[in-house]
């Protein structure tokens, strides 16, 4: 079998403010932006990269979903703990301090975890957890 992974996607709130911390704070390019009434699936990925890329989504734009259904999606976004991705990068560190002086919302700062991964951790501006592991 010949699988791998294409895309993923993340939802947001602010298709402004997403493309802002993905583009500008992570470096990644964005590869399509479609609208379609008035909402916006943006698609980014890191510079150079053919592969795997993010979708940034409207949640409220999920078919078959409830009114009740999107209230809490956007009650667990705004907590942070409805969606996440983890990223990797040869330089924790430094990423790190990047990261954190384009005023990202720290939620951890770069710790050898017990199973094994040194990482550390923001929410972008949805309030998606963006784990970075350190790649060696």
């Amino acid at each position: 079998m010949d699988i791998s992974i294409h895309q993923t996607f993340l939802p947001h709130t602010d298709p402004e403010a997403s493309v802002a911390f993905y583009r500008d704070t992570l470096g990644f390019t964005v590869q399509n932006d479609v609208g379609y009434n008035g909402m916006h699936w943006i698609t980014v990925g890191p510079e150079g990269q053919g592969g795997p890329s993010i979708v940034l989504y409207p949640p409220q734009a999920t078919p078959g979903m409830t009114d009740d259904e999107r209230r809490t999606v956007a009650e667990l976004m705004a907590k942070g703990s409805y969606a996440s991705i983890i990223l990797a990068t040869a330089d924790l560190d430094g990423t790190f301090e990047r990261l954190q002086a384009s005023r990202a919302e720290v939620v951890q700062e770069p710790t050898e975890q017990p199973y094994g991964v040194r990482d550390c951790a923001f929410r972008d501006p949805a309030g998606n957890l963006i784990r970075i592991q350190e790649v060696r």
